[in-house]
């Protein structure tokens, strides 16, 4: 499956009033810039994800269903460190959905709005509390978050 996905930085919080957040935890298995592996417990799921080099704003993407305790041990015993924490408010469009991510921990402050598009020429609207698109600088990949936290910058 290809995820095809632009990200953007965040001018306010206005936002928060349209969507109830879920707390996400997720760390990487491999954070090689051919494949990466991540686990993710969000809420009361958990996923394994594989995806491939990023080429424009895309790449393969397969993502499977994992018992969460397992999840559990493998961010705790497996995962490079430091894990990703963060709340995630998901905000329909019409047929489309933004996801605001609010970071914890190491990466607190940073909030980075993406959508998924069907194509990547794909026209979509922009909300007013969206800003500057990142798309193309890696630093805002949450597997680079690991390895040069936000705190750093």
């Amino acid at each position: 499956m290809k995820e095809i996905e632009r990200k953007f930085l965040v001018k306010n919080t206005s936002f928060q009033q349209l969507a109830k957040p879920e707390f996400y935890s997720q760390g990487y298995l491999s954070d090689e810039e051919e494949r990466i592996v991540r686990i993710r417990i969000a809420g009361e799921k958990a996923f394994l994800t594989i995806k491939g080099k990023t080429e424009s704003i895309s790449r393969l993407e397969y993502e499977y269903e994992i018992p969460v305790e397992d999840a559990d041990v493998m961010l705790k015993a497996l995962c490079l460190k430091p894990t990703i924490e963060k709340y995630r408010y998901k905000i329909p469009q019409k047929e489309l959905c933004w996801e605001v991510d609010v970071f914890l921990g190491e990466n607190e402050g940073l909030i980075v709005a993406e959508i998924e598009l069907p194509s990547e020429d794909y026209p979509f609207d922009i909300p007013e509390w969206v800003g500057e698109e990142v798309s193309f600088d890696a630093k805002y990949y949450n597997a680079n978050l690991i390895k040069n936290p936000y705190k750093n910058w």
